[in-house]
């Protein structure tokens, strides 16, 4: 029960580069719903001296991640924990954004908090969609997406799908839901257990996600977002793998319930005036 288990969810661009990041020296469980995918990502990391263990998981079903954190616990002493899963306005409709994006990463991170190890660490991938969320919320919504559980968060007004009038809206609220999640379960279950959490909000990445944005219907705001930005281009995959690192390593060791924006200066643009995501 010494061996450290590394747990990566979500088998997309930025989940890859995390799990080559951090997995090398544990075993490395990774998990997807898309479970005819995972093998082929395992046997390439296998060849390249991983051990690596797949299982699939709907991380919006409590029994299936309940699942996985189980199978996580067997393995050993589950040091780190990143959660990568997640779907965009390009990819999926409203309500899917909401259970995916909202859902998910509560239920992974209550059927965590006992899996977790004292000292160990979790990153969830959140966005920058998150920090220009028009709102408002109020103290009472803040409330509700931080603490109460995902069932009931799943009857609440705020996951209706006809509150939001389309789906680049859905999806900074939700993603702004993740970000105030992380921040509650930091402060309180995880800290609680010895263990730190944080969120990263990534620009726009070159992954299959971040691509289909650039050609789906919030291109506009997608592509003014970058040209804004200080770096004026679409970030790496490694990069955000190389942030989690940071986070789950000792260099972090007094970082806990915070977000980190990794978006090339894309948020910085909107704050000081220099772009306007309303006009599109």
């Amino acid at each position: 029960m010494n061996t450290e288990v590394s747990v990566v969810i979500g088998n997309g661009g930025m989940g890859r580069a995390v799990a080559r990041r951090v997995g090398a020296g544990h075993r490395l469980l990774i998990a997807d719903y898309k479970e005819d995918a995972l093998e082929p990502v395992a046997e390439q990391l296998r060849d390249d001296g991983f051990e690596v263990i797949t299982q699939s998981v709907d991380v919006t079903w409590r029994k299936s991640v309940a699942g996985l954190a189980h199978t996580a616990a067997e393995l050993g002493r589950v040091t780190r924990l990143v959660h990568t899963a997640g779907v965009s306005p390009a990819q999926a409709p409203i309500p899917a954004i909401l259970a995916v994006d909202v859902l998910g990463p509560a239920l992974v991170l209550d059927e965590f908090t006992d899996v977790i190890a004292a000292g160990g660490a979790g990153v969830v991938i959140a966005s920058n969609a998150g920090h220009f969320y028009p709102g408002p919320l109020s103290p009472e919504d803040i409330h509700a997406l931080s603490d109460l559980s995902a069932e009931d968060l799943a009857d609440h007004v705020l996951l209706s799908p006809d509150r939001y009038a389309d789906g680049s809206i859905a999806y900074q609220f939700a993603k702004r839901a993740a970000q105030l999640r992380v921040k509650a379960v930091a402060a309180g279950a995880w800290g609680d257990r010895g263990a730190r959490l944080n969120s990263i909000s990534p620009g726009v990445i070159s992954t299959p996600m971040g691509r289909a944005e650039l050609d789906g219907g919030d291109q506009g705001l997608v592509r003014g977002l970058i040209e804004a930005s200080a770096i004026k281009r679409l970030g790496a995959a490694e990069e955000i793998a190389a942030a989690a690192e940071f986070l789950l390593g000792p260099s972090a060791s007094f970082v806990t319930g915070t977000d980190l924006l990794v978006d090339g200066g894309a948020v910085a643009a909107i704050t000081t005036g220099r772009f306007d995501p309303t006009a599109f």
